[in-house]
């Protein structure tokens, strides 16, 4: 009996018992569906975190202030700013390892253009914050260094306050008002998106630091050049530990902190905490493809259970082909290219269920999901792989059967 033979044998079989044979595929169907979907789900929450990444920029580390304590109680992050726009100017020329530091604070503020107005972030830095965030221009210029030193009124807009303010208009050289200063746009930012917290990074209007301290937030007596934080780029190829650790020195000298204190300030490794966000994605991508797998598995239990009936009620049949001549491996063939397509058909059917539902989640729940062609493939892959596993031992038995004590099966 050759291949032909033997397929169109084994689709007589499976049509003969069509509702047997949807029953068994069903569980092959969910176990593919299932799997494609989460892999899909959990690709798509990788890359949503790669994306994250990418908007925040490489190699990104964050100094911020500490906690400032009150009668002994120690108040949370934050609560108590040491830092000065110094420091961030130390950080950048006394570490090696450092490619930019830009100071920065921020607030929120009532932005009017005209007759829009809309509630945003104003933050206070310089051109190394986009060169540290890798944040281009979509339209217009930087700040330039008489800008940066004098508070001059001029700002850089995201995304979202340009839309809200001008619509399609070209907000590039329009005057909008920051509480009662009126500033000029001198660029518009690109597209950010959201970040990790999903909060939008295009809405936020750019102001020199300079310009922030004393003309939006008023200043602090004595000249003091306070500032929320440093956002520091650690060139490429070093050490981000190295970085970390020679910065933490640094301020601690600065601060004059005691070698036996805690720090007075927090640093963080933003690129650390989205990695460890990516690598819990990949791990859960894998965890909700093992348990959709076990579908799979339980389909292929299913097979072999039905094919261990299909040989018992055909047992008179099985006996009848060896005595005009099948030979046992002609058996084997028969029954395993049965439990071969029941399998590859279920595979087939659960990839378009899969596909399905991986679009119903991405368009109704709003999830961000990705389907490759290697989920897919895997999914089908590890189908056939099924039907041939537990399609085997029914066939190896079928084909072991005696032709006397077949035929005399009743």
């Amino acid at each position: 009996m050759n291949f032909l033979s033997a397929l169109r044998s084994a689709w007589r079989s499976l049509a003969a018992n069509t509702l047997r044979s949807i029953l068994t595929m069903l569980g092959i169907i969910i176990g593919v569906a299932a799997v494609i979907t989460m892999v899909a789900v959990g690709r798509g929450a990788t890359e949503r975190v790669q994306e994250q990444m990418k908007g925040l920029g490489s190699n990104i580390l964050l100094v911020l202030p500490g906690g400032a304590n009150a009668a002994g109680v120690r108040q949370g992050a934050q609560t108590r700013s040491r830092l000065t726009e110094e420091d961030a100017t130390a950080i950048a020329v006394e570490v090696p390892e450092v490619q930019v530091a830009a100071p920065g604070s921020r607030t929120t503020a009532q932005v009017v253009a005209n007759n829009a107005n809309w509630s945003t972030t104003v933050q206070g830095t310089n051109n190394d914050f986009l060169e540290a965030r890798e944040w281009p221009l979509a339209s217009g210029r930087l700040f330039e260094d008489s800008e940066l030193q004098g508070s001059a009124k001029v700002a850089l807009i995201g995304q979202t306050v340009a839309q809200e303010l001008f619509g399609d208009a070209d907000p590039v050289d329009q005057v909008v008002r920051i509480r009662t200063v009126p500033v000029t746009v001198v660029g518009v930012l690109a597209r950010k998106g959201q970040n990790s917290v999903g909060q939008d990074q295009d809405d936020i209007v750019i102001v020199p630091i300079s310009t922030f301290r004393n003309r939006i937030t008023g200043g602090l007596p004595g000249n003091v050049k306070r500032i929320w934080s440093v956002t520091v780029k650690v060139r490429e190829g070093q050490s981000m530990a190295m970085a970390e650790e020679r910065i933490r020195e640094l301020m601690r000298q600065r601060f004059r902190v005691q070698e036996s204190a805690d720090d007075t300030f927090t640093i963080r490794n933003l690129s650390e905490i989205l990695e460890a966000q990516e690598e819990s994605s990949r791990i859960m991508t894998l965890l909700l493809a093992a348990v959709a797998g076990i579908s799979l598995l339980i389909g292929g239990i299913g097979i072999m259970n039905i094919m261990l009936v299909s040989v018992t009620e055909r047992t008179r049949e099985i006996g009848l082909r060896m005595a005009v001549g099948a030979r046992g491996r002609d058996i084997l063939a028969q029954f395993l290219i049965e439990a071969l397509t029941l399998s590859l058909l279920g595979g087939c059917i659960g990839v378009l269920l899969g596909a399905l539902a991986t679009w119903a989640v991405g368009h109704f729940a709003g999830w961000q999901v990705s389907m490759t062609l290697a989920s897919v493939g895997m999914a089908a892959g590890f189908s056939a792989l099924v039907g041939v596993f537990f399609g085997f031992y029914p066939a190896r038995r079928a084909s072991r059967l005696l032709p006397i004590q077949a035929l005399r099966y009743e």
